[in-house]
């Protein structure tokens, strides 16, 4: 990374520029220390352009053990597809085994989400961080008005970044709509989660999860049975945690 290099000053200068131009910044920067998460949704549009632009790519994705099987079948097609590793990064088993032992594989519907999607999610993510300079996320503003509407092109991971190393987190997707995304996969003819087929949008994990109905939002598909605002798992916080300084 360069030293000259600004987070702040460069997402207004990256504000209106194409996604592309902000992974080009990225790797610029950040180079093999750049990785792409995937999600096994739309982030495909996300690999495609980084592929693109570097054909070594270092790409993971979170393995809940939850997933559905069109996620799984996914992930592997996009393997295929660019011909690249996909990172598959797991649950600490030593912390998954007595929370199943203990509240069983459905507790969220009655304790909120959080807990699972810590012990799946935000531990496996902060441990794979923990190595890495930068990264890149498919969020979008349009994902969410209640915690996405401000996404930030690039910015300083708060939630993940630690006193001794400072994370950088780039979204170069954040001002493309639903409707871009789509454009995007649909005149490249990209691999897609059949899932999309069904009524899916937002596409997490197989319980919490489910179609959503015309004119609803795509969130509305996810813990569908918590409040609105806690539509986050937390590998996001930051977008909560610049929110509530607003």
């Amino acid at each position: 990374m360069s030293p000259s290099f600004d987070v702040v000053e460069l997402a207004t200068t990256y504000a209106n520029k194409s996604a592309q131009d902000i992974l080009k910044l990225a790797f610029a920067e950040f180079g093999d220390d750049l990785w792409i998460s995937f999600s096994g949704a739309e982030d495909v549009v996300l690999v495609d352009m980084a592929w693109k632009l570097n054909k070594n790519v270092k790409v993971f994705s979170l393995d809940t053990g939850r997933l559905h099987p069109e996620t799984y079948r996914f992930i592997d097609q996009v393997r295929e597809h660019y011909k690249i590793e996909i990172e598959l990064v797991s649950p600490d088993h030593t912390k998954l085994e007595p929370f199943v032992k203990e509240k069983g594989l459905f507790s969220f519907y009655k304790d909120g989400h959080g807990e699972c999607c810590g012990i799946r999610k935000i531990e496996p993510l902060r441990r794979k961080l923990s190595s890495v300079k930068a990264w890149a996320t498919g969020q979008r503003r349009d994902q969410s008005p209640g915690t996405r509407s401000a996404v930030a092109v690039m910015e300083i991971d708060t939630a993940f970044s630690t006193p001794e190393r400072t994370l950088y987190k780039f979204n170069p997707l954040a001002q493309m709509t639903s409707e871009e995304i789509w454009g995007y996969i649909r005149m490249l003819e990209l691999p897609y989660n059949s899932l999309h087929e069904r009524g899916f949008i937002s596409i997490g994990c197989e319980p919490c999860t489910r179609p959503v109905l015309p004119n609803q939002h795509e969130r509305e598909g996810r813990w569908w049975w918590e409040e609105a605002t806690q539509k986050e798992c937390g590998l996001h916080a930051g977008n909560i945690i610049s929110k509530s300084k607003a």
